[in-house]
């Protein structure tokens, strides 16, 4: 993974709503200097895809690596030409998802 990734792990329904000040908590360490507050991907599950989240993450020119939910595609389709562009996924930051997954279930044990 090139430069500062934050991932966000699946969560339940009364932690959805603490996506935005969670990330305004984070810190990026470097190499010098002091830690930045923007990383430059955010990977999150379908949890994390509401339409604040990635509007909060455009906002401050983060790349959202959040797959969309099936019923917030499905709406997109049916408006048609004004239900908007497709969100952008990157597959290849989102395979390590899995990883971090289970590193942090194995922390919470």
């Amino acid at each position: 993974m090139s430069g500062a990734a934050v991932r966000c792990p699946s969560s339940s329904p009364p932690v959805r709503p603490r996506f935005i000040p969670v990330l305004k908590k984070i810190k990026v360490r470097g190499r010098v200097g002091r830690p930045r507050t923007k990383p430059d991907a955010v990977d999150g599950d379908k949890a994390h895809s509401s339409r604040a989240n990635r509007a909060h993450l455009r906002r401050r020119h983060i790349k959202a690596v959040i797959p969309e939910k099936a019923d917030q595609a499905a709406n997109r389709k049916k408006k048609r030409h004004s239900g908007g562009r497709p969100v952008s996924h990157d597959t290849t930051l989102y395979k390590d998802r899995n990883t971090v997954e289970r590193t942090i279930t194995t922390f919470k044990e």
